[in-house]
């Protein structure tokens, strides 16, 4: 059942995001826009109780549960930057804006967009550790049913540390332009 969820959680935020910069841009309807903008929380919401409840009802804790944790964190994080982006984007096709600003490519202003991605990974992480902490404490710190959950938050972990030591790279080991190639000088 909590698959299914976070699948149709998933769908659901497409959809809803869809219909939300056709309903702004294409029929004009701005307010109608954010309504159905603001639909999209809900879908982590419900996520959530149906999760809770799935433990609650004493359903064994596994990685489906693990992965709905994951999910909520990364759209917790993501899901406003990732509105912002395609918004910007559907404003320039379908509304003649100007074309949203590209990520830096080089040298210090790169390292700082990598930077501000990795701090969006990690509260994506401490979202996603904080729930599965709480379902722990619930189902009980000491038993083996909380393995499959702790399991799951070293995994967030790795990819918090894997995230942070690539933003790091850029910052370390900077890319720079390429420069131009100079011509062969002429010889007299």
């Amino acid at each position: 059942m909590i698959i299914g969820l976070i699948v149709a959680c998933e769908v659901g935020f497409w959809v809803l995001l869809a219909a939300g910069l056709a309903v702004r841009y294409l029929a004009g309807l701005r307010r109608t826009s954010v309504a159905i903008l603001l639909c999209e929380p809900l879908l982590e919401v419900v996520l959530l109780a149906a999760t809770a409840v799935s433990l609650r009802n004493g359903a064994e804790p596994g990685w489906e549960h693990g992965l709905a944790a994951l999910y909520i964190g990364f759209t917790v994080a993501y899901g406003r930057y990732t509105v912002g982006r395609l918004d910007a984007h559907a404003a320039h096709r379908l509304a003649g804006a100007p074309p949203p600003p590209k990520p830096p490519r080089y040298g210090r202003p790169r390292a700082r967009y990598e930077g501000g991605l990795w701090l969006r990974t990690l509260l994506a992480g401490a979202v996603a550790c904080g729930l599965l902490q709480l379902a722990v404490w619930y189902v009980g710190a000491g038993t083996p049913a909380a393995q499959p959950l702790r399991l799951w938050q070293l995994a967030a972990l790795r990819v918090v540390g894997i995230h942070g030591v690539i933003a790091l790279t850029y910052l370390l080991w900077p890319k720079k332009p390429k420069q131009p190639k100079q011509p062969p000088e002429q010889r007299d």
